[in-house]
């Protein structure tokens, strides 16, 4: 089968003179030639194409494939991760993952938890700020959380992103603001533990690959899973398979939330508990991250007994069976 790998790589974007922190949401050289090597041991000969907007061109010419195999989070706007969904569904060209809606609705995590809260699925009381002044006047109790409503990777959360009172809740806000220029996601802190789980399929056939708690390396309390963690994970994050009650509850919640936002394919979905323990929706990631040993969702696959080479070829074979006379893959066995 042929497949186009589409990406948005971080040495393009850093060329053009973007910040580190900008640059997150994009993947390594590593990560491309990893995704790529993994297709092509499922069977699949590989075209690898770059972003968005290259797929385009190569559309527009007349190039096909069996598939499009995407991680391109797009340069721009609220709907960017929707851009290459979109685009193959513009071109009848069959692509991996979820659809156009599905990724903008989940982007803004705003959007993801009032679908998610009006299915029943627990997420913390939140509001969206747009300006100092609303922050001002917002009445929540605190403590508070403060992060950009759609972004990813931890982009924008540090330990001030935990506020106890209304001058670090306005400062905050204005920093957000100006470095992000979206609205401001505020919601009740959850002191509890922090999980990360993976699902592999669409639909009834979704299954949880396995649950990760997220513990931070640092000391003097409550404390929060920043941008500066997530980049730095080997040294400051420790992920262990979790199985107890709660951590059940937990992958419970991301199954229903998977299948209620539409998810396909594969995805990650964040899940912190309130003091009693008690699972809340945080946000899903429909293109999560997929470096090898860096990557939250490799690294929950790895830790279940399972190979990366299982991963990819379980997405593509769940994205093969939406289309016409599926091309038989070789499965990895794990």
């Amino acid at each position: 089968m042929e497949v186009a790998f589409v990406y948005d790589l971080r040495d393009d974007y850093r060329a053009m003179g973007w910040s580190e922190e900008a640059l997150a949401e994009f993947d390594s050289a590593e990560t491309v030639e990893a995704v790529a090597a993994a297709l092509q041991r499922a069977g699949a000969s590989v075209a690898c194409i770059g972003h968005g907007r290259a797929l385009a061109a190569r559309l527009v010419a007349g190039q096909r494939w069996d598939l499009v195999f995407s991680i391109a989070e797009g340069a721009s706007g609220r709907s960017r991760e929707a851009q290459v969904p979109a685009l193959c569904e513009l071109f009848d060209q069959p692509y991996a993952f979820s659809d156009p809606l599905t990724m903008a609705a989940t982007l803004d995590k705003a959007v993801a938890k009032r679908i998610v809260r009006d299915a029943g699925i627990v997420t913390a009381p939140f509001a969206v700020l747009d300006t100092v002044e609303a922050a001002q006047a917002l009445d929540m109790a605190f403590p508070l959380f403060v992060k950009p409503v759609a972004e990813g990777t931890g982009k924008g959360c540090s330990l001030a992103s935990r506020v106890t009172g209304r001058a670090a809740l306005c400062t905050a806000t204005a920093d957000l603001l100006a470095r992000f220029r979206q609205p401001v996601l505020v919601e009740s802190f959850l002191p509890g533990r922090e999980f990360t789980i993976g699902l592999l399929g669409t639909g009834a056939a979704a299954e949880v690959i396995a649950v990760l708690e997220v513990t931070v390396a640092r000391g003097g309390g409550a404390t929060v899973y920043t941008f500066d963690d997530k980049e730095e994970c080997e040294t400051r994050v420790h992920y262990a398979l979790a199985t107890d009650a709660e951590a059940r509850a937990a992958a419970a919640g991301a199954v229903a939330a998977y299948r209620i936002l539409g998810c396909r394919d594969a995805a990650r979905l964040d899940f912190r508990s309130d003091a009693r323990g008690v699972p809340h929706f945080l946000e899903v990631n429909p293109i999560a991250g997929l470096h090898p040993t860096h990557s939250d969702l490799p690294i929950l696959t790895r830790q279940s007994g399972r190979s990366y080479d299982w991963l990819i070829a379980g997405i593509l074979h769940s994205a093969m069976q939406r289309y016409p006379r599926p091309v038989p893959l070789a499965l990895a066995a794990g």
